[in-house]
Parts: C-alpha cells; sequence; structure tokens
C-alpha cells in the first residue's frame, strides 16, 4: 500500500500510528461486498488504543494550478477534470482550485458514519467497478500498489443483508499482521518498481487508448479516457 499525505495528511498519520502500535493485528475484514469494497477494522469498537480520536474530513484539498496535477480528460463524467497526482488518480475543478482522489480500484479510504468528521480506524478497498460516487464524499488516503488479489480473494457477504456485514467471526477474513515498510530492514521490503505517470511509455499507452489505432477496434471511439483504466503499472523489481 502506498499512502498519501499530500491529499489527506492526518488521516495517513493516524493510519501509521494505528498500524505502528499493532492495532490492526488479528481484526478483520467485516464487510465485503462483491464489485464494492472490501472493509476492515474493529466492528465492534471495543480494541483500545491511543489513536481512536475522529478525524475532520479531508475529502479534498485546495491547491493552485502548478501543483502538480496531470490531466488527462476533460471533462469527467464526475469530473470537471481528470488527472494524475504523484500517480494517484486525481480530480480537479479548475473554477474552485479543488482537487480529490479517485475511487478507482484498489483506492483505500475511510471508513466514517453519516457526520462527515467522524473517521477513525477502519478503512475500505475498492475491489469492484469504480464507485465514482463516493468522490469527494470521503477521505482517500491510500492505494493498494501490489498484492490486490488476495483482497479479492476476501470471503463475501451478502450485499442485501446488514449492508453485506459478516456476522459470524469465523468466516471472515483476517489480518493477521499490519506493518510500516519503513520500520522493516530493508532486505524484507518488497521492492516494487511503479510506471512514472508523465514518462514517455506512459504517455504512448495513452494515446494509443486515445486513438485506438488498432485494426482490431472498428469504432474508433471519441477521444476520452476512463482514469481508472490506466492506473500506473507496478511490477516487482528485478534483483
Amino acid at each position: 500500500m502506498e499512502l498519501a499525505p499530500f491529499m489527506a495528511p492526518e488521516h495517513v498519520k493516524q493510519f501509521k500510528q494505528l498500524v505502528d502500535e499493532g492495532f490492526y493485528d488479528g481484526l478483520d475484514f467485516y464487510r465485503v461486498i462483491e464489485g464494492f469494497v472490501a472493509q476492515g477494522g474493529d466492528m465492534a469498537g471495543n480494541k483500545a488504543s491511543e489513536f481512536k480520536a475522529p478525524l475532520k474530513a479531508e475529502f479534498t484539498r485546495s491547491a493552485s494550478a502548478d501543483s502538480g496535477f496531470q490531466l488527462l480528460q476533460e471533462p469527467d463524467f464526475f469530473a470537471p477534470q481528470t488527472g494524475y497526482i504523484n500517480g494517484f488518480a486525481a480530480g480537479r475543478d479548475p473554477k474552485t482550485s479543488q482537487q480529490w482522489l479517485i475511487h478507482c480500484p484498489g483506492t483505500v479510504a475511510m471508513a466514517r458514519s453519516i457526520e462527515a468528521d467522524s473517521a477513525t480506524t477502519d478503512f475500505y478497498i475498492v475491489i469492484g467497478q469504480a464507485p465514482r460516487h463516493l468522490d469527494r464524499n470521503m477521505s482517500v488516503f491510500g492505494r493498494v500498489l501490489y498484492g490486490m488479489e488476495y483482497i479479492q480473494a476476501l470471503p463475501r457477504g451478502d450485499a442485501m443483508v446488514n449492508s453485506g456485514v459478516i456476522e459470524n467471526p469465523e468466516q471472515r477474513g483476517k489480518i493477521l499482521t499490519a506493518q510500516l515498510a519503513s520500520q522493516l530492514p530493508e532486505t524484507e521490503r518488497l521492492k516494487l518498481q511503479v510506471q512514472h505517470t508523465d514518462s514517455e511509455a506512459m504517455q504512448t499507452r495513452l494515446d494509443q487508448g486515445r486513438s485506438m489505432d488498432n485494426p482490431f477496434f472498428k469504432y474508433k471511439g471519441n477521444g476520452k479516457l476512463d482514469i481508472c483504466y490506466y492506473p500506473a503499472r507496478v511490477r516487482l523489481a528485478r534483483h
């Protein structure tokens, strides 16, 4: 998982504190809905922690035009503009100077109740079609870079029964341990190579997506791109 302190610094700070104290160790993914999200944490709310203070919402940020936003599509169905910020899929409204991270597959955000400033410890990972209606409604603070197949393999709840909550704890996917890479010996860290979204290879990929310049395609589309279809590619580094 890669965190996004540039967008949700307080959520990242609290999440790292929770991980560092071992809060998530032994908890589970208690709400997993096919095609939607896998939500994990302390469903009962009984586990003690000194880092459970409700967080002020970080749905968006104010940013200047030179804030590193790499434009991809204008307009988008859910945003005036979409593009990338530090490799993350993002939206932008030039009129309000607001930017936000987008709910693409693999996005990590804090769960909350109806109140905007109610997120504490529990989080979710998008496992299905991008739920873009959650953009600007939830505090996105990270993305899964590697290992989504394990998240996709989690036991599912019934979306029509108790909002997908798996009532029997024995049937839930477990969080054995959560660790910060910075706390691990370098020899134990997963070494990943992440494609730069402003690289020549990425630009070629985007250009090909716009033009659909391949004899297989008879309908060439309209030149528009779905931001969630073009994430930065990730691979294990070769030693």
